[in-house]
């Protein structure tokens, strides 16, 4: 046996040996003399092994060429553009394909694109696939050179019709989801860099295996305020993003959001409120016992903001909640049950906790506490609570003899409304003292006690978050302030 044989023989690749051979002996002769035949087959040994690949996930950008088996999840449309300096347009199909390591997107062009739109390749087929791995808006994605079906290759990769929350990984496209509405937003629209306006929106969708943020672009915005929290849709033609390291779906031109005559069921996975700890990012469920106002601020940059604070509780405390941004929108009531989801729970005022609901939150109001709860309690109890009783214990603040409560007994409802009484009553020019948590800081500080939202004259440098007591003399809604404790 020969040199070429013996390194072929190694060599586990499927091209043919004449094939090898024949790149030995153009190896030999690029070079001039200066390898010989054996220095030659692994040379092209070690190219061939570069390009051969475990599965998708061993494919990166920067290799030269991989060759892998994948088989057919989803056939995009064909799309044109205009080439730099040619008559002729491009034109580009990108598959998405599968194997039991991963998922990837590859790209067909020109005539075979075309053939692909025609329906010469279907989903469910198997490749074998060459191609030049690169840089993609999902993440890495393949330029196919070559690729051929392959029906003796057996590659394990369900095809699903319709997907559950649990199912979903980056890149996925032609996604159908169905769930239950567990929150909108409203419509904001943006400038792109050319110029013109794009708009977009978003829903909050939970299912058995989950829950997921749907961002609705363009036309199909408007789609997120023709839909109720508790309603069951499905998600037409999405396709999975990610932002912030969290998964999204979203809906383009191609997509839409389709109402259902069936139910779709969610059961979140909530912390009880006696076990929260700063620092987390949980979720949270229970009967709503106080719902303030909501309150307006000026932010640094001289926009508006917004934040309600709504007290939850359930069957083993109760805390309380920022409604942050479009949250303090939310139709909140007392006796309302509410599903907080991805809330950050934070220092509050008064050595308290709280849990605080930004954007990235999700609020579910249910008008009727679940059926769990203890709904048996006295008619008495009921009315002392404001009708709250359903959700276990009595509401802070609700009992009939509370002003006789000393000390740490005393429940926050009680004492954010005695500061608020004294403060009403302060005039301009009168020297105050304020307690609150930082929601803005710099120029001015802005603090919020649970109740109230002032504006603080301060050359200290306080954090965002941080629990200060301010003493100065009040003037309007602004305190000048001559200390900070």
């Amino acid at each position: 046996m020969g040199a070429i044989e013996e390194v072929y023989e190694d060599l586990d690749t499927d091209v043919e040996f004449e094939e090898f051979e024949a790149a030995v002996e153009e190896k030999v002769e690029q070079m001039g003399g200066l390898a010989d035949e054996e220095t030659a087959a692994m040379l092209i040994a070690h190219e061939l092994r570069d390009e051969e690949v475990n599965g998708i996930a061993d494919v990166e950008p920067g290799m030269d060429e991989v060759k892998f088996v994948a088989k057919v999840v989803s056939v995009g449309d064909l799309r044109t553009f205009e080439r730099d300096g040619e008559d002729e347009d491009g034109r580009v199909v990108n598959v998405e394909v599968a194997d039991e390591t991963g998922r990837i997107r590859i790209s067909f062009w020109d005539e075979i694109a075309e053939s692909i739109a025609e329906g010469e390749l279907d989903v469910g087929e198997v490749l074998r696939i060459k191609g030049r791995p690169k840089d993609g808006y999902n993440g890495v994605e393949v330029n196919v050179d070559q690729a051929e079906p392959d029906p003796d290759a057996e590659v394990d990769v369900q095809i699903l019709d319709s997907y559950r929350v649990e199912d979903l990984s980056l890149g996925l496209s032609d996604v159908n989801l169905k769930g239950q509405v567990l929150d909108s937003g409203t419509v904001r629209t943006f400038s792109r860099d050319d110029g013109s306006e794009g708009r977009v929106s978003n829903l909050a969708l939970g299912d058995p295996t989950g829950r997921i943020r749907v961002t609705l672009w363009d036309d199909k915005a408007d789609l997120a305020e023709e839909f109720d929290a508790g309603e069951s849709v499905e998600v037409v033609d999405g396709y999975v993003r990610e932002r912030d390291g969290n998964l999204e779906l979203h809906v383009g031109s191609r997509g839409a959001v389709e109402r259902l005559d069936e139910t779709v069921q969610y059961v979140p996975e909530t912390t009880d409120i006696g076990s929260l700890e700063i620092g987390q990012t949980v979720d949270i469920a229970g009967g709503v016992i106080e719902a303030d106002p909501k309150r307006t601020f000026e932010r640094n940059d001289g926009s508006e903001g917004q934040v309600r604070n709504i007290r939850v509780k359930d069957d083993t405390g109760d805390v309380r909640v920022a409604l942050w941004g479009e949250k303090a929108d939310t139709e909140v009531e007392l006796a309302d049950h509410v599903v907080l989801a991805d809330v950050e729970i934070k220092d509050g005022w008064q050595e308290d906790i709280e849990a605080s609901a930004g954007w990235r939150s999700t609020v579910t109001v249910q008008k009727d506490a679940p059926a769990s709860s203890d709904s048996g309690a006295s008619d008495d109890a009921s009315s002392n609570a404001g009708g709250l009783s359903a959700f276990g214990g009595e509401s802070s603040g609700s009992s009939s003899d509370s002003g006789a409560s000393d000390g740490p007994s005393a429940s926050n409802g009680t004492a954010a409304a005695a500061t608020v009484e004294t403060e009403d009553a302060s005039a301009d020019g009168e020297t105050v003292e304020f307690t609150g948590t930082v929601v803005q800081a710099g120029d001015p500080v802005i603090l919020d006690n649970g109740t109230e939202t002032r504006s603080v004259d301060t050359g200290a440098n306080l954090r965002l978050g941080e629990t200060v007591t301010v003493r100065g003399t009040l003037s309007g809604d602004r305190i000048d302030a001559d200390e900070v404790l």
